[in-house]
């Protein structure tokens, strides 16, 4: 499927941002940064306009998902604005009993730990999302229209919980830390289990694609959760998952007005404790990878085979720390990012709620004067 002429990457908007260059392994001459979570907790302006208010009716209603989503933009110019919305929202959407509790995150009404389950889960049709994302899109087309009309070349970033994060979730009925009911249930049901996360994959696969239909600019796929498995588990019950999820986006062809070359949405893949895993989860046709901060981004680059472009990996826990120390710890990873084929600047994981938004802002002045001076000399 073609995206439509008006689309940023289509009509040529976006598809010469630094972001979009760097994720097509096009080094810029100042490095892109943007934040995982920096629409959200850390704001004043998001915690005013979020009283009174439950997080997934927020994510529905689309001129607050559009707004949260420029308020990180407007206060911090980053190079990109991420979506905000929850990974559950599909879920939600497609009948699934789920809410996000305040400092718990998603709990599902009943979790699903067995055949019976999955299929008494699997009966809801993922199709419903048709219609039910609407809202999710018209988000999407505001917060483009706003990106457009004062943030120049600024693309979005649409994004979904990877198949086996929402089944981690769906199984152990809530965060877990080791998820073993998800692990369990792999390996003592195969089938019941490949039916979960083909039912996942289609749900979260329309997700993303609706977000880029309507106007994002590159789409990542979030497996917070892939951390806990084996190698050998992701590759055989997990990577194929991701890989249908990742396909519908896949799928959608850029063909520039000026009759360029038709190319793809740029695809980041990323997850916490992955270390092990970086080749598998860029192998099911993900373009850049994101790294958690776990493991330096060089180490990252030579596990890829020199060959990917790379996102990360400050550590959140430093943006508390006292200035030079953050400093001297972004520039280790911008000269680590260098031996990659292209680095986008982010965190090694989310935004701390505390964070104090100033230093977010220092950060994004920091790397493109960082940039700039280094490129210059």
């Amino acid at each position: 499927m073609k995206l439509d002429q008006n689309h940023p990457l289509v009509s040529g908007r976006t598809s010469a941002s630094r972001l979009v260059r760097a994720y097509r392994g096009d080094r810029p001459d100042v490095t892109p940064v943007w934040f995982m979570r920096q629409a959200g907790r850390s704001l004043p302006e998001y915690r005013e306009l979020r009283v009174g208010t439950r997080m997934l009716d927020v994510c529905l209603t689309p001129h607050l998902a559009s707004e949260i989503t420029l308020q990180p933009i407007r206060r911090h110019h980053t190079d990109a604005a991420i979506f905000f919305s929850d990974i559950v929202v599909p879920l939600k959407l497609v009948g699934v009993d789920v809410e996000i509790v305040a400092g718990k995150g998603p709990v599902l009404g009943k979790a699903v730990r067995t055949a019976a389950d999955v299929d008494e889960l699997t009966s809801l049709d993922p199709a419903v999302l048709d219609e039910a994302l609407e809202p999710v899109r018209e988000a999407v087309r505001l917060t483009v229209a706003g990106l457009a009309a004062d943030h120049g070349d600024t693309p979005l970033i649409g994004f979904a919980g990877a198949p086996f994060t929402l089944a981690a979730y769906l199984v152990e009925g809530g965060p877990s830390k080791d998820h073993i009911h998800a692990r369990t249930l792999m390996h003592a049901d195969p089938a019941a289990w490949a039916k979960l996360m083909a039912w996942t994959a289609d749900i979260t696969g329309r997700f993303l694609e609706a977000q880029v239909l309507s106007g994002a600019s590159a789409a990542q796929l979030f497996d917070s959760w892939a951390g806990a498995l084996s190698l050998a588990d992701y590759t055989n019950f997990v990577a194929p998952a991701s890989a249908a999820a990742l396909e519908r986006v896949r799928a959608l062809h850029v063909e520039p007005v000026d009759g360029g070359p038709a190319q793809s949405v740029p695809l980041i893949h990323f997850g916490v404790g992955t270390g092990e895993l970086l080749k598998a989860m860029h192998d099911i046709g993900a373009d850049a990878v994101g790294v958690d901060y776990r493991i330096p981004l060089d180490e990252a680059n030579r596990r890829l085979g020199g060959l990917v472009p790379v996102q990360g990996n400050v550590d959140p826990a430093l943006l508390s720390a006292p200035w030079d120390v953050l400093e001297a710890h972004i520039v280790d990873v911008l000269e680590r990012g260098r031996s990659a084929p292209s680095h986008v600047l982010n965190l090694g994981h989310g935004v701390p709620p505390e964070t104090d938004p100033d230093v977010l802002s220092r950060v994004v002045e920091f790397v493109h004067g960082y940039s700039h001076d280094r490129s210059a000399g």
